[in-house]
């Protein structure tokens, strides 16, 4: 058990000195005990070899998520799924060599929207991941929300033999229950019937279809709800803590004025490069 502890700590340096902001551990058990997932999107009817997965994540910073959708948002989007993937392959190769059997499953798992839309779900799900991980808890808005950045944050995953002790689950529930995911989507992707559900239910075509006309424009992924959502500590780092109505007034307030001065920060950003134009509900 010491070996092992020592080599999770060695995975965890690792992981910081190639730029992680968080880690988390989960036996590949917690599937089983928890049956949320489908067997055979589990990590072990995947790669059989896994006992652990390692999930890795990367913040977005707030700031620029607030642009979305901008050409800023999507490039920084692009270059953390880039640095994930770059960690998740290292890693894999870091594991082999000290001979622990490893496989990794990339940020996304799609090749694009139409393919996501005719099967509108990937082969692993690094939400559910990070959940067993410790690293956060699923939200209304069906993303994990972490601590430290809400969720404002990408994922990888990585399976290995090495049996390493899992990380503790969060029971709190981060989610606030606020409905500002649902109220600020511009297609009501996602439907809040009642507040004290757990996840909303998420409608997953007309969301794959905005991001189809944003990705025309360069500036996919849309992002709002991870944009609005009130959840983490990057919050107060970026002094953001009461930006609510700023973002529940946002659509409307662009629609009267254009050159708003309140958002011409996040205006600015999309009137050059790519996006130049607001996409009505």
């Amino acid at each position: 058990m010491n070996n092992n502890r020592e080599l999770k700590d060695k995975i965890k340096q690792f992981c910081l000195d190639a730029g992680a902001d968080i880690i988390g551990f989960a036996s590949v058990e917690r599937w089983e005990e928890d049956n949320e997932v489908p067997p055979d999107f589990r990590p072990q009817a995947i790669f059989e070899q896994a006992r652990t997965v390692i999930v890795i994540g990367v913040g977005m910073p707030l700031p620029i998520v607030d642009t979305t959708p901008s050409i800023l948002h999507k490039e920084t989007y692009d270059t953390a799924n880039r640095v994930l993937d770059d960690m998740a392959f290292n890693l894999v190769r870091y594991l082999n060599r000290l001979g622990h059997a490893s496989y990794f499953f990339t940020r996304d798992g799609y090749g694009n929207l139409r393919l996501l839309k005719d099967r509108p779900q990937a082969a692993f799900s690094h939400i559910m991941a990070g959940k067993y991980a410790g690293l956060g808890d699923v939200g209304l808005n069906n993303c994990l929300l972490t601590p430290e950045f809400g969720p404002r944050v990408r994922l990888v995953s990585v399976f290995t033999s090495a049996i390493l002790e899992p990380d503790p689950i969060i029971e709190k529930d981060l989610c606030i229950r606020c409905g500002a995911c649902a109220k600020c989507c511009p297609v009501d992707s996602i439907i809040i019937r009642d507040k004290h559900q757990v996840k909303s239910e998420f409608i997953p075509i007309p969301c794959i279809d905005r991001h189809s006309e944003l990705s025309r424009d360069k500036a996919y992924p849309c992002g709002i709800c991870t944009k609005v959502c009130p959840v983490g500590k990057d919050r107060v780092l970026y002094n953001e803590k009461g930006n609510m109505k700023k973002y529940l007034e946002e659509e409307k307030r662009l629609a009267e004025n254009p050159d708003d001065p309140e958002y011409k920060a996040w205006t600015h950003v999309r009137n050059y490069g790519s996006w130049n134009k607001q996409y009505p509900r």
